[in-house]
């Protein structure tokens, strides 16, 4: 089993910063990628951004390009996720999750754990 714990989330202005974090424990794989997840209520649950085992590969969903910046530590088994300039339709739960291999996925279903989310809040 994995377990991730979310930290970081609060509540900010818009065109504010947040720094979230995800630690990793447990019985993580050889090698794994990770990912970021939001859900908005009543809205389903969607991809943010993801990075490869190495980081050299990172994903982002074109909704935060450009303002949203995914890296990870893997000597503290840790994804963090750089959120600058944020809007209030980037009020959300978001999700940190891990998937089994090298490379990130757009996919929730390719992602084998999750974490129990952290709120975040973005005021107009």
């Amino acid at each position: 089993q994995v377990q991730l714990v979310e930290s970081g989330g609060g509540l900010v202005q818009a065109g504010g910063s947040l720094r979230l974090s995800c630690a990793a424990s447990g019985r993580t794989f050889s090698s794994y990628a990770m990912g970021w997840f939001r859900q908005a209520p009543g809205k389903e649950r969607e991809f943010v951004a993801a990075i490869s085992w190495s980081g050299g590969s990172t994903y982002y969903a074109d909704s935060v390009k450009g303002r949203f910046t995914i890296s990870r530590d893997n000597a503290k088994n840790t994804v963090y996720l750089q959120m600058n300039s944020l809007k209030p339709e980037d009020t959300a739960v978001y999700y940190c999750a891990v998937r089994r291999g090298d490379s990130g996925s757009y996919y929730s279903v390719e992602y084998d754990y999750w974490g129990q989310g952290t709120q975040v809040t973005v005021s107009s």
